[in-house]
């Protein structure tokens, strides 16, 4: 099988792209030229702008709609089954996590998101005429190796472990006991993409784990294994209207889908 992984140098495209070695696989960065698509059987879009603080709304456009809409539109046309990545933000403040509850995007990024999943809902019925698959994943809250890049925007778990390593005192907002999140390895998720690559369906898939946790046990286990002290701090004004409470994973679509394909 050969697979264009878009974005492979960023945390999540990274290890998806190491964990294809039984297949032959090409890479694609923004800035690069425009893949050669000849002979692909599967691109897998994870290439974006992550950033849930990014302000410039043209560069998000850009990147991650406009893009992405030329990728997709040019694999359809060449008869490429086609991944993307997008978001459990598109949630927004809400507390039902079906991929048919209501979104209430909140940033530029979840927007873009947002209206690349209803784009590509577009075009389901052309690529079941031409028999392939389009398949976007809502990402809940991933973290794991190889994401310290992200500085500020890592997970919890890894920034909350590189305070206590570096300043032994992990900073948590107030009240964060009451901030709960699910936290999903990156290694389910690259788990997820790999499954998908022999299922035939289209639509959109939740991953994550089904269990929320708050910030504040995120933060007691890194404590208690680095002794490391925990300190609350106010949460920044520009964060109270886009944060999100509480998110909770329903898996009932994803484990149905695959294990439909189990069982044929």
């Amino acid at each position: 099988m050969k697979i264009l992984v878009t974005g492979h140098k960023g945390f999540i495209g990274n290890h998806i792209l190491k964990s294809l070695n039984e297949h032959e696989t090409l890479s694609f960065e923004w800035g690069d030229k425009f893949p050669n698509l000849k002979g692909v059987d599967w691109v897998i879009h994870i290439g974006a702008i992550s950033s849930t603080t990014e302000k410039n709304v043209e560069k998000i456009m850009a990147q991650n709609y406009d893009f992405s809409c030329e990728l997709l539109d040019k694999c359809i046309a060449s008869n490429i089954n086609f991944q993307y990545s997008s978001s459990a933000s598109i949630y927004g403040l809400n507390e039902q996590f079906t991929e048919d509850s209501p979104v209430d995007p909140r940033t530029p990024y979840a927007w873009s998101k947002y209206i690349f999943e209803r784009y590509a809902a577009t075009k389901y019925e052309l690529a079941k005429e031409k028999d392939i698959s389009i398949q976007g994943f809502r990402y809940f809250n991933v973290y794991g190796d190889g994401e310290e890049h992200k500085g500020n925007q890592a997970s919890p778990y890894t920034q909350f472990l590189r305070q206590a390593n570096e300043t032994g005192v992990i900073k948590v907002f107030e009240d964060s006991q009451n901030y709960l999140r699910d936290f999903v390895h990156v290694n389910k998720v690259v788990e997820v993409h790999k499954k998908f690559l022999n299922i035939k369906s289209t639509g959109i898939y939740n991953i994550g784990t089904g269990t929320a946790r708050s910030f504040m046990e995120v933060a007691a286990i890194i404590a208690t294994q680095t002794g490391a002290t925990i300190q609350e701090i106010p949460m920044p004004q520009e964060l109270l209207h886009s944060y999100q409470k509480y998110t909770c994973a329903d898996l009932t679509n994803l484990t149905k889908t695959i294990n439909e394909h189990l069982s044929t």
